[in-house]
């Protein structure tokens, strides 16, 4: 929305949240998850897969390596054998070992929690440390910016911003802390529900209205 003031940007903001949180009220990370260790694994997969198919090989993998130090010890190549229908399955591989070794070499095998930690272990960028902090354990560190949380925010007008980081940064401002992590969820439920890639349906959309995008 040209001309758009920051105050009248961050109103508009909290509305489409609200009309988001209303409509999804059991929104949440999509990935099966029992704990820190669980969901930080399903993370690193989910790169460029979906969540879906990184929860079919989930139980298969945390049967066989149910703890941090199981997964430590695991040669890789059974590791690859199991995760290979998530794509990338040998940097993958590699990345979810050398995790577990890091949590176990640096933390005493229990999942840190705080950003600057994590983003020291392998396999873990700053997104996937917001997804642990926020989910697992309930810190508000930062918004998840995945593919969908990205293009709802630009088709939105919340952010101008291409680059994952500085969308991110933009949404922090634009939201307050207590909801950022419901923020990406809300979104990633939007995007894959109604505002899709290709074909937005935006004759469907609840928050048509304040999307200067909609084709309404």
């Amino acid at each position: 929305m040209p001309r758009e003031s920051k105050r009248a940007r961050r109103g508009r903001a909290v509305r489409v949240y609200d009309l988001l949180a209303g409509t999804y009220p059991d929104a949440h990370c999509e990935l099966d998850y029992a704990d820190a260790y669980q969901l930080s694994v399903a993370t690193i997969l989910s790169a460029q897969t979906t969540d879906q198919r990184v929860n079919l090989v989930t139980p298969i993998l945390f049967l066989r390596y149910p703890s941090v130090s199981a997964l430590a010890a695991a040669r890789q190549a059974d590791v690859e054998d199991i995760i290979r229908s998530t794509g990338f399955f040998r940097n993958k591989s590699k990345s979810i070992i050398g995790f577990a070794r890091g949590v176990m070499a640096e933390h005493d095998g229990e999942v840190p929690r705080t950003l600057a930690e994590l983003v020291a272990l392998p396999g873990v960028g700053r997104k996937t440390a917001n997804v642990i902090l926020g989910n697992a354990f309930g810190i508000e560190e930062g918004v998840v910016v995945d593919t969908h949380v990205k293009r709802l925010s630009g088709r939105l007008g919340l952010t101008i911003q291409d680059e994952p980081a500085k969308v991110e940064q933009d949404l922090m401002a634009l939201f307050s802390r207590e909801r950022w992590t419901m923020l990406s969820h809300l979104l990633i439920w939007h995007g894959r529900r109604v505002c899709n890639a290709r074909r937005p349906r935006c004759q469907e959309c609840l928050v048509a209205r304040l999307c200067p995008s909609s084709q309404v």
